[in-house]
């Protein structure tokens, strides 16, 4: 199972942007999929997660501007993020959570490879 997510860049303050992570392989189901960010000299935190039936789960930071979805048929989740300010400046990881396979027969847990996402003026 891998992990690939893309749309990071440079933005500024106030701006958009859109990052998506596809997860490929021979996957059976993922329970959960989501965001996590890290900036320099700061430790990894959650931004949103969302299940295959639609819950989410914010951080507080990130609340009522960053918005997460799902294709659960694509194995692809979304993450909208608008107002964005400098503060937001990191590079955001994917992460697929309890993920079935069918050369496993474990639940397993998988990281993108991240991209950066820089807000500056």
């Amino acid at each position: 199972v891998q992990l690939q997510a893309s749309g990071g860049g440079l933005v500024q303050p106030g701006g958009s942007l859109r990052l998506s992570c596809a997860a490929s392989g021979s996957i059976l189901s993922i329970n959960r999929m989501g965001w996590y960010r890290q900036a320099p000299g700061k430790q990894r935190e959650l931004v949103p997660t969302i299940t295959s039936g639609g819950s989410t789960n914010y951080a507080d930071s990130v609340k009522g501007r960053f918005a997460i979805s799902r294709d659960n048929a694509k194995n692809t989740v979304y993450l909208q993020m608008s107002s964005l300010k400098p503060e937001d400046t990191a590079v955001y990881y994917c992460n697929a959570d309890s993920v079935l396979a069918a050369d496993s027969p474990w639940y397993s847990n998988y990281w993108g490879q991240g991209t950066l996402v820089t807000v500056s003026s």
